[in-house]
């Protein structure tokens, strides 16, 4: 959004235009067919990150800070993790905004941050979750994976060290599951592998559980009695 010739092309579509749009096929490829569509009648949520308007927020907070009693401490809001509830449209102007753009986003909200509870339901919780997709890769070589509760709760507060949100569930994840990816399917007789609390922390290793061998057991013999067991002669 930096720029005002992007955010005055923004505008055009939050007042209502006619814009083409590819249709069918990856924008990338200029032989895509392309389709007219009004915007007048859509709605848009514009979102995402941006990291020094809280600086900007704390800012404008902390000029109200003073001597006596009733003045507030200039690190008063340091600490504040909801420090973007405190947003302004003014702090969007100095953020970069112009005012017209403002003006089309008459509602500002903001989200909290991620809790390590949030983090756990993000990893087992999801259809496609990244626990999943691991369970069914070592299900292909007969491998059941299982992560504990404690397991869960370590990679959540990796993630919430590395303060990137979500993004850092996965590399957490690829970085102890490396191994095991690679060295387990080699061998035929594991047949459990439980993840807990220690490994992810690299104080530990994993519970390897190997699968259970079953006696042979002879194949029943089928009764012979009124049957001809003679070999049928050849002409």
């Amino acid at each position: 959004m930096n720029g005002e010739s992007v955010q005055q092309g923004m505008l055009k579509l939050l007042e209502g235009a006619e814009v083409e749009v590819p249709v069918g096929a990856s924008s990338k490829n200029a032989m895509v067919p392309m389709q007219m569509i009004n915007t007048k009648n859509i709605l848009f949520i514009c979102g995402g990150a941006f990291p020094a308007l809280t600086d900007i927020v704390k800012e404008r907070l902390t000029k109200r800070s003073g001597f006596g009693y009733n003045a507030e401490l200039r690190d008063k809001y340091d600490n504040d993790e909801n420090i973007l509830s405190h947003v302004t449209t003014e702090d969007l102007r100095t953020f970069g905004f112009i005012p017209e753009f403002i003006g089309r986003l008459p509602v500002i909200c903001t989200l909290n941050g991620l809790t390590k509870e949030a983090l756990v339901k993000i990893l087992k919780e999801p259809k496609n979750a990244i626990i999943k997709q691991y369970q069914k890769l070592l299900a292909i070589d007969g491998v059941d994976l299982e992560f504990t509760d404690g397991a869960l709760e370590a990679i959540a507060e990796k993630a919430l060290e590395r303060d990137t949100g979500a993004r850092a569930l996965r590399a957490i994840i690829e970085d102890c599951m490396l191994d095991i990816m690679y060295e387990v399917p080699k061998d035929k007789n594991i047949g459990k592998v439980t993840i807990t609390r220690e490994y992810i922390e690299g104080t530990g290793v994993p519970i390897i559980e190997t699968k259970e061998i079953l006696p042979k057991t002879n194949s029943p013999q089928l009764p012979t009695d009124g049957i001809d067991t003679t070999a049928a002669e050849t002409v």
